[in-house]
């Protein structure tokens, strides 16, 4: 199984203790290999096949469609949002959900509301990245949480990404949105599981090149 390189170190120093517990004092075993495994599928990271054509618009996070709500943001002009809730645990890594070039970055410092709370969008720390796409302008929305104290984006302005292409993660579960342009038709509704780079949340009705 893959693993995503972000979690490289918390993996070493969860499986260095397991193997000191062998050396040191066998019983404490019984502890440490549960908080190990866990740690290992916390940091997973399966390959991910589109389930969708080339016309779709992909999660960008594994979790819950929470909300769907229209907006209208300076980057992306009017758009719908869709609210994606990650439980801690979901896969972590966020996946670009259409090919685009980075073209606005933002990071706002803020709370640390429980994810699913209506504030949390607003209010707590949160990563935007706008892209543009041959659908028009998005955007995809890192938020931290309660249990969430780290967001990781890797991610430059300017360089295009393809879909699906993995571009950070929000290390134990927290809330990703992402914004739909006008022109995409949704694919998801509130309630459904959604996996990224996988599930399809929406078809573009047209192309642009503007």
């Amino acid at each position: 199984m893959r693993f995503a390189k972000d979690g490289y170190a918390t993996i070493a120093l969860a499986w260095g203790a397991v193997v000191a517990g062998m050396v040191l004092w066998v019983p404490s075993l019984i502890l440490l290999l549960p908080v190990a495994a866990l740690v290992l599928w916390f940091f997973r990271d399966p390959e991910r096949v589109p389930e969708c054509g080339p016309e779709g618009w992909v999660s960008p996070a594994d979790g819950e469609v929470v909300e769907i709500v229209p907006v209208d943001h300076p980057y992306t002009g009017p758009a719908t949002k869709v609210g994606i809730f990650m439980n801690p645990l979901s896969v972590h890594v966020n996946r670009i959900p259409r090919a685009g070039t980075v073209e606005y970055m933002k990071y706002v410092p803020g709370k640390k509301w429980m994810a699913f709370a209506d504030k949390a969008s607003e209010d707590n720390e949160r990563f935007y990245l706008g892209f543009h796409t041959d659908c028009g302008p998005s955007m995809v929305v890192q938020i931290a949480g309660f249990l969430a104290r780290r967001i990781v984006s890797r991610i430059r302005r300017g360089c295009r990404y393809d879909r699906g292409q993995r571009f950070g993660m929000i290390k134990l579960g927290s809330k990703v949105d992402v914004y739909l342009p006008e022109g995409v038709q949704l694919k998801t509704s509130v309630g459904q599981k959604v996996f990224a780079g996988k599930t399809c949340i929406g078809v573009c009705r047209h192309e642009r090149t503007d």
